[in-house]
């Protein structure tokens, strides 16, 4: 068996508008959670054959990671590097236990966008997504939403961030491309939906 979940999972990103998806997964006693990235004119795929950049943080210690790319048919890494990583002791058969690894790891994939989210997976995919977007990582209270300048849209990165984090938000907006969100990394300055909606309406009807 190979990674066939993987596309599914990558079809269902597109359609829904995510750059950014999360799974959790279990191995040798560990937990990591793995975070799926959209290659983008930001994030460039390295192989020509990857279809997705899987991204595995130990839940018990996110600094230990490892990013990879990976297509249907496995993960596009050094056997060596994955054994390494994953702790996996090296035996004979190591053929046989790659394989395992890799089927082990299809059966945690799922083939559509996680809906519900555990805390820890929302704030770890905020943080990528600040990083993708050249934004402070701690910024994660919105306070206000701005009109961009003519010609500009909101980013994938700001886009998905707000959807995680401000969904009621997010909603009322997310039609306007126009606007993006804007976050502090204070959270006094948090705003409810209510006064970052009324301070733009009022905002916008003085500039008509």
């Amino acid at each position: 068996m190979h990674l066939k979940n993987l596309k599914s999972l990558r079809d269902d990103m597109l359609k829904k508008g995510w750059v950014i998806s999360s799974f959790l997964f279990k191995y040798n006693k560990n937990e990591y959670i793995v975070l799926v990235h959209l290659f983008n004119n930001i994030r460039k795929k390295k192989s020509p054959y990857a279809l997705v950049l899987l991204e595995f943080l130990e839940k018990n210690n996110l600094d230990y990671n490892l990013q990879v790319e990976a297509n249907s048919n496995g993960l596009l890494i050094d056997a060596k590097e994955l054994r390494n990583y994953f702790r996996i002791k090296y035996s004979p058969n190591l053929g046989d236990i790659l394989t395992q690894f890799t089927d082990e790891l299809n059966k945690h994939t799922p083939t559509v966008v996680t809906e519900k989210l555990s805390e820890e997976q929302t704030q770890v995919m905020s943080f990528s997504l600040s990083k993708s977007d050249s934004e402070n990582p701690n910024k994660k209270y919105c306070f206000a939403v701005k009109r961009n300048p003519k010609g500009y849209s909101r980013s994938d990165f700001n886009d998905n961030k707000t959807r995680l984090l401000r969904p009621r938000l997010y909603k009322y907006f997310k039609d306007d491309k126009t606007i993006s969100f804007c976050f502090s990394d204070a959270i006094e300055n948090k705003k409810t939906d209510s006064e970052i909606i009324a301070h733009f309406s009022k905002k916008s009807s003085n500039l008509t």
